[in-house]
């Protein structure tokens, strides 16, 4: 009888065992870390404007990883995201102001997504308040870099009577050789730039129109 009821105990003591190392194990699978991303990575969700829905979709769980490396890292990719973050509340507390910060930063270190959407804020009067020439240094930046959506921002910009002639010739040369395999938004590059034609010189044009 007692070698049955230390059999039994021992047959609960291993199955409550066994519970333990299977719920520590669900544990560690349902707070497994999310991977940070790499600069490259992240990147290229800011350019398909999809970096917002990863940090959503990861359950929020990099905010203290993202924060650190825009903040203390200062990397040009992750402000842009944290500033993203902030002005949009996703996953952190709505600060608009902070977030634009952010977002500076990024473009004061060259990152064409952060120079194109400040341009773009700038233009629309979104976030900040509307103002087309500080719009024009932005996108005129980010066009130098081949940013499309800046670049075709930027000429209809020229188009609709802002900016100096000064600048029509690099903003006619980098939408012209823009590489865009859309048929609709390759029209759309031929239609603006036939009308920012209209207001060069034609030698200006032909020069404009020499490959980079």
């Amino acid at each position: 009888m007692r070698l049955l009821f230390c059999n039994s105990m021992l047959a609960i003591s291993l199955t409550s065992l066994s519970l333990l190392i299977s719920g520590n194990s669900l544990a560690e699978e349902t707070s497994a870390a999310v991977p940070l991303y790499t600069e490259p990575e992240l990147i290229a969700l800011i350019n398909k404007n999809v970096h917002l829905q990863r940090v959503k979709a990861d359950d929020c769980q990099l905010v203290q990883d993202i924060e650190a490396r825009a903040n203390k890292m200062a990397l040009p990719s992750y402000q842009f995201l944290y500033g993203d973050m902030l002005a949009y509340n996703v996953c952190v507390d709505r600060n608009v102001e902070l977030g634009v910060y952010y977002m500076r930063k990024a473009a004061q270190q060259g990152l064409a997504a952060a120079l194109e959407q400040l341009g773009r804020y700038y233009d629309t009067g979104r976030l900040v308040q509307q103002d087309k020439a500080m719009a024009i240094t932005y996108l005129r930046e980010a066009s130098s870099q081949g940013n499309l959506k800046a670049q075709l921002r930027l000429v209809k910009l020229f188009n609709d009577g802002f900016g100096s002639p000064r600048d029509f010739e690099d903003a006619y040369r980098w939408l012209f050789n823009s590489m865009v395999a859309d048929k609709a938004t390759h029209q759309k590059i031929e239609q603006s730039l036939t009308q920012l034609a209209e207001k060069m010189p034609a030698s200006v044009v032909a020069r404009a129109r020499l490959p980079i």
